[in-house]
């Protein structure tokens, strides 16, 4: 078991965390969440040693091997593969001493414990994991020097995984990683032996890989059992409890406030007065929960196109004359179309969104698109190139020059910047702020196509969610470059494999790529015909959307019953207990009361009735498990 044991942690004065407690059962797998900045990372620093609490501490069982990635990505002439390998630290003690031990018995000892560990098939579990994390054979026997430090990351994360540690700690795996590297690192997870605690976004794997959650927020944490759906579930019937307990607190210190005011004054009460002011002192008090007015996505939708938005006939594209990256690709995007490109990093989809966003020009072949047409193109680097010392206003009022400040202030609100947010330097942004700055500016002129490569990366789980909403509201076409499976799955009705030195349609869904990407099937080799492809397309949207409506019907039927259950305890609290009860109930008679009772409960039943209905329905559709 793992004990965080009331830690608090000031940083700069602030209480990052204050007094946070929680005991992690053991073997568990618990994903880590809480809002950009809610201290998720401290928390995981202190875990390790790397920073001390100011008070509290961690507790866990003595010799427990912690694994963690350093945050300085190795370096050097070594190959990934020999790096992967020397993460055994005993495996590579036990090798070099059988190497120069003249005992006879201790040599038999030493190998006995080589065999114990898996010493001689590790080369091949090495192999695996690098394989899974994108790098073939030559990959894995090239320099670390030779790569960039996100590929660097990647080592470091494969040589972690080969270290195997009795609890594993990992922060953003996925940050690094590919769509197909993200689905294999799920995998890996989901039979992991030892302990794992991971800071994550990504609802897949905090769905399918973990069985706790715990919530940090407030600087105090909350372990739920469950994946991340039972976490929103759990989170949204105490949201309703603490809302009813708020409102009933609200009433009583209104009463006794009322109290003491009316009879501080008066000798014959003074003393009941005083009573009263002293319980007042004491109360604690609830605090609401908070709604951020910050997830804010929010596309203007552009003027009406009539199709194809861009066709690609035979093209080629790359950044070396006479040295395609992609060849003989043939595309067309529609004003509909919602595209997902898949394939691992360095097979060419950021070169062909790069050429459909008009960065690139056609080596070979022809491209042609509609003269009209705008495209707003996100990329990475768009973020990390704000100038801090700038404010998101000073930013949209250059791009969008001549336009009336309050036309500037409109877009800027689109996507949460209102206010004194709208004046606030850049540098003082979080992540996800200056990504949702990034789409406000690549937005403000209505694109008919948004390219978006990597959106997700600095979001949290309810920003990402937040961004899904828009998306599949915006009402131009949308092209996705993401390891966010989720997604992906929400927002994508076509798939286009980026792989081979070219592009072509993806004839599957989502739960067929990850079968391909596994290695559990083989990718379909019959090619439908265009009508078919555009039949099949419609058909998967009218899909999801039933799929989505009937989960909000559930997710409708679930807030309902749980705002039910806390109007019927506050009813019977006003039955029973008159002078607790809160304002609303406290005018009315036992005859009333009953029969609004009476009503609630009906509609309770009603809204449970609703509920089932629509959980039958989401399993006939395949989607409960979504």
């Amino acid at each position: 078991m793992l004990t965080i044991n009331a830690i608090t942690v000031r940083l700069g004065g602030r209480a990052i965390l204050e007094r946070a407690t929680a005991s992690l059962p053991a073997k568990s797998r618990t994903g880590l969440i809480g809002r950009n900045g809610a201290g998720k990372s401290t928390l995981m620093k202190v875990m390790i040693g790397q920073l001390e609490a100011d008070e509290g501490g961690i507790e866990m069982p003595r010799r427990t091997r912690v694994g963690y990635i350093a945050q300085e990505a190795p370096s050097g002439t070594a190959t990934p593969f020999d790096t992967v390998l020397a993460a055994d630290t005993e495996r590579a003690e036990l090798l070099t001493a059988s190497e120069v031990e003249q005992d006879p018995d201790r040599l038999g000892d030493i190998h006995e414990r080589l065999i114990a560990i898996d010493a001689y098939t590790a080369p091949a579990r090495a192999a695996r994991i690098l394989i899974g994390l994108g790098f073939d054979e030559e990959m894995q026997g090239r320099p670390l020097d030779s790569y960039s430090g996100g590929w660097k990351m990647r080592v470091a994360l494969a040589a972690l995984l080969f270290s195997n540690p009795d609890l594993l700690l990992l922060d953003e795996p996925s940050n690094h990683l590919d769509l197909e590297a993200t689905m294999w690192l799920e995998s890996f997870l989901k039979s992991y032996p030892g302990q794992l605690v991971v800071i994550s976004h990504e609802r897949d794997l905090l769905n399918n890989v973990v069985d706790h959650i715990l919530h940090l927020e407030g600087g105090k944490v909350t372990l739920y059992p469950g994946g991340y759906n039972d976490f929103e579930r759990q989170r949204a019937e105490r949201i309703a409890q603490l809302a009813a307990a708020k409102a009933a607190q609200d009433a009583q210190r209104a009463k006794l406030q009322d109290y003491v005011a009316r009879n501080s004054a008066r000798a014959s009460t003074a003393k009941q007065a005083q009573s009263r002011a002293k319980q007042l002192a004491r109360m604690q008090p609830i605090a609401a929960v908070a709604e951020d007015p910050s997830l804010a996505f929010d596309f203007p939708s552009p003027d009406e196109l009539k199709p194809p938005l861009i066709t690609l006939d035979l093209a080629s594209v790359g950044y070396t004359p006479g040295e395609p990256i992609l060849r003989r690709l043939n595309l067309r995007i529609d004003p509909d179309d919602r595209i997902a490109l898949l394939g691992r990093n360095g097979n060419g989809k950021t070169t062909l969104a790069r050429l459909l966003a008009a960065q690139l020009t056609p080596m070979e072949g022809a491209m042609a698109s509609s003269g009209k047409m705008r495209v707003g193109y996100f990329t990475q680097y768009q973020v990390e190139e704000l100038d801090g010392s700038d404010t998101p206003l000073g930013h949209m009022t250059r791009v969008m020059a001549g336009k009336t400040p309050g036309a500037v202030r409109a877009q800027l609100g689109r996507f949460g910047f209102s206010g004194n947010k709208a004046t606030t330097e850049v540098g003082k942004l979080s992540g996800g702020e200056r990504a949702r700055l990034a789409l406000a500016l690549i937005t403000r002129d209505a694109p008919h196509l948004l390219i978006l490569d990597e959106p997700t990366n600095h979001l949290d789980v309810d920003a990402r969610e937040a961004l899904v909403q828009a998306l599949n509201g915006f009402e131009g076409a949308v092209l996705i470059v993401s390891h966010d499976r989720h997604m992906l799955e929400l927002t994508a009705d076509r798939l286009v494999l980026v792989d081979d030195g070219t592009a072509s349609d993806f004839d599957g869904s989502m739960d067929d790529y990850v079968a391909f990407i596994l290695g559990k099937s083989a990718p379909a080799k019959e090619k439908a015909s265009k009508a078919d492809k555009k039949e099949d397309r419609k058909a998967a949207a009218a899909a999801r959307e039933i799929v989505a409506k009937a989960k909000k019907a559930v997710g409708d039927a679930e807030a309902d019953l749980a705002q039910y259950e806390v109007v019927l305890r506050a009813i019977d609290r006003a039955m029973f207990d008159p002078q607790g009860a809160a304002n609303e109930y406290k005018s009315l008679t036992m005859s009333e009361l009953s029969q609004r009772r009476g009503k609630v409960a009906a509609a309770q039943e009603a809204a449970e009735a609703r509920w089932m209905a629509a959980s039958e329905a989401l399993e006939a559709l395949g989607g409960a498990a979504a």
